[in-house]
């Protein structure tokens, strides 16, 4: 009988320990995708404010999608004044980050 309850035991402890360690490897996995994630959005985060220090001249020669560093940065000009900013990630085509600037018509 003390046989039984030992073997018993001791699944009980291994079902416990082989959770433990499957909850610790998700764990890891998550760790490394927040980091990833951390990583593109200080990526497009530099592009970004980049972006927004041009003015009227350098956003019209951007206008349109290009790709720099891994993501794709897109400059539209929904209205004369505003322009649409957004980067993106070059391999989900997620919106990582977006902003609309405005920036005054230039006169002579």
């Amino acid at each position: 009988m003390t046989l039984l309850e030992v073997l018993t035991a001791l699944v009980i402890l291994g079902t416990a320990g082989s959770s433990l360690v499957a909850l610790q490897a998700e764990a890891v996995r998550a760790e490394t995708r927040a980091e990833e994630e951390e990583r593109l959005l200080d990526r497009a985060r530099w592009l970004l404010t980049g972006l927004t220090l041009l003015n009227r001249q350098g956003l019209d020669l951007r206008l349109g999608s290009h790709e720099a560093e891994g993501l794709v940065v897109s400059v539209q000009r929904p209205e004369p004044t505003l322009y649409r900013l957004s980067v993106q990630d070059s391999n989900l085509r997620e919106i990582v980050l977006v902003t609309v600037v405005y920036r005054p018509e230039i006169r002579p």
